[in-house]
């Protein structure tokens, strides 16, 4: 099964990878039946007080597989998939990848402009969504979206208020029926390893995400190593708190990497201290992951109430940029080992290991989980840097796909012609091999580990009549980092205020983490060389406002 716009390894490369063991020539529908033949009833999801085995997992899903093929979905097939973190997600997404039905992770918080760009980049057929989710309709968004698509698209939905005109995904997946007949016709009619088992998210420079295509050769090495990498075993219990559709929660290790180790994957629905506390006490929480905002909010409120976390042995902290001093706050404030994660979805995973010496532990972000992956240091004429020295780091390997899905022109800028992957982190490589991220090449905002193209948001607030320039940079913020400040000069006579700004790009369906949350008003702007605005004048200049003192 091929998509035109998937970029392939070389040849040799996937030969070797296969023959090396680091692809495992699978796919990741293929171990359902197998885990839940070897450990029988076994808890694999916990959902507040639903709780599926194993063999739930494996029936559910080809129930869900079977009809959903006789509904018109097979092989090649996409799907948006845009629901929360609860048990369905699971269900719904092995048994997408039983069907050979490629799932497009969407976000909870993605909204019309997001959602009718990717579904009509990857062709969906389909949307997958909650009924309603955080006081939020989305079968209205869904519908919505499903009609502004090129070709037609159903809506399936998960809940108890599902519409007339909507596919109630709950009745698919009831497991009654021929499961041995459903089990055999999927075993024969499947995906094969090389197909593309997953749509991932990026965040980037140029307007909405790009898609990354994530087959089940690289997607499960990157599952297995991280799982490795992390000391998962079938005694973890793994805590989801990040949006399940994040390539951190789902596989790195995340949810797939517990299923796969034999553990039990317990869903949050908040990443609040009191929800996330009560279920580590309550399920025995091993492992969890979380980004640096998320994670202070815990330690500062496990020094007032005192949760138990003794069962904790270790979380997974990545996303954004982590002191050293802040690292060590962590590990102490919760009591377990602290592994900094350095990793993106589009492909290499770096883990401090579980026994890092604390210098190591607190101050990188570890090494590649595996020997085939190669980093490549470099400055901005891409030459190598001297061993140690800071620059753009540039990878490739068995999990790093070679090109966005898609968008040729992209690949030109994002990859290399020799495969190397251009990170647009700036890092350097210690002795022991492990990276120390330093900050970013990219045109990015890293809003607490959430990645918003400040491309996308200026090209929305440029449709603003009022508008005559607009440029987005980072404002530091003690908890999420960063957050979406935009300059904005003003066509003469002509003013907006921040509010209305967010208004505008709410009704334009952007999605709310990526809406600014600070507007500065400039009468000239700084431009480059080549008539650019100058984002570093802007930064200089915002750290010159808030510099100022403050009036009383």
């Amino acid at each position: 099964m091929s998509f035109d716009g998937f970029v392939p390894w070389p040849a040799d490369l996937a030969h070797a990878y296969r023959a090396a063991g680091v692809w495992p020539g699978r796919t990741m529908g293929s171990y359902l039946w197998e885990w839940a033949e070897s450990r029988g009833e076994r808890v694999a999801v916990v959902d507040g007080a639903t709780r599926l085995t194993y063999r739930d997992l494996a029936v559910r899903a080809d129930a869900l597989a079977v009809r959903l093929g006789e509904r018109g979905l097979s092989r090649g097939d996409t799907v948006l998939v845009q629901l929360p973190n609860t048990w369905e997600f699971v269900v719904v997404t092995a048994a997408l990848l039983r069907l050979g039905v490629v799932p497009t992770m969407m976000l909870p918080p993605h909204r019309d402009h997001e959602l009718t760009a990717i579904g009509a980049h990857v062709g969906a057929k389909a949307l997958v969504v909650p009924d309603s989710w955080r006081g939020f309709d989305h079968q209205e968004l869904a519908f919505r979206v499903a009609s502004a698509l090129p070709g037609p698209a159903s809506v399936l939905v998960v809940g108890d208020s599902v519409v007339p005109e909507a596919v109630d995904v709950r009745a698919l997946l009831d497991p009654a029926g021929d499961v041995a007949g459903r089990r055999a016709w999927l075993d024969a009619h499947g995906p094969s390893p090389s197909d593309i088992a997953v749509f991932l998210l990026s965040g980037g420079t140029t307007g909405v995400p790009k898609v990354i295509s994530r087959t089940h050769d690289d997607y499960l090495f990157n599952i297995t190593h991280s799982a490795r990498a992390c000391a998962f075993d079938a005694d973890t219990v793994y805590l989801a708190v990040l949006p399940a559709g994040h390539n951190f929660p789902l596989a790195s290790p995340g949810i797939f990497g517990a299923l796969h180790a034999g553990g039990r994957v317990v869903f949050s629905s908040s990443p609040r201290p009191e929800p996330v506390f009560a279920a580590i006490e309550a399920e025995r929480v091993t492992a969890t992951s979380a980004v640096p905002a998320v994670v202070l909010k815990w330690v500062d409120a496990a020094a007032s109430v005192k949760p138990d976390l003794s069962s904790l042995r270790y979380v997974h902290v990545g996303g954004s940029m982590l002191a050293p001093d802040i690292a060590e706050r962590m590990a102490r404030a919760l009591g377990c080992r602290l592994q900094q994660v350095y990793g993106m979805a589009e492909g290499l995973i770096c883990y401090t290991p579980p026994d890092a010496p604390d210098e190591l532990a607190f101050g990188t972000q570890g090494p590649p989980v595996s020997p085939f992956d190669e980093l490549l240091v470099v400055d901005e004429d891409g030459r190598p840097v001297p061993p140690g020295g800071e620059g753009e780091l540039l990878t490739r390997g068995p999990g790093t796909p070679r090109g966005y899905y898609g968008v040729p022109e992209q690949n030109k800028l994002s990859f290399t012609e020799d495969g190397w992957f251009r990170t647009g982190d700036l890092v350097r490589i210690t002795p022991e091999g492990y990276a120390v991220v330093c900050g970013r090449v990219k045109d990015l905002i890293n809003r607490g580990g959430e990645k918003i193209s400040a491309g996308e948001v200026e090209t929305l607030i440029q449709e603003l009549p009022e508008v005559a320039e607009v440029a987005a940079v980072p404002s530091p913020d003690p908890v999420y980092g960063e957050r979406v400040c935009v300059f904005v000069r003003f066509h003469g006579g002509c003013s907006l205020s921040l509010a209305e700004i967010a208004r505008f790009l709410t009704e334009r369906g952007l999605a709310a983490f990526k809406i600014p949350e600070r507007l500065e008003v400039l009468t000239a702007f700084p431009h480059t060389a080549v008539g650019k605005a100058d984002k570093k004048a802007l930064k200089v200049r915002l750290a010159e406002i808030d510099a100022l003192p403050r009036a009383a």
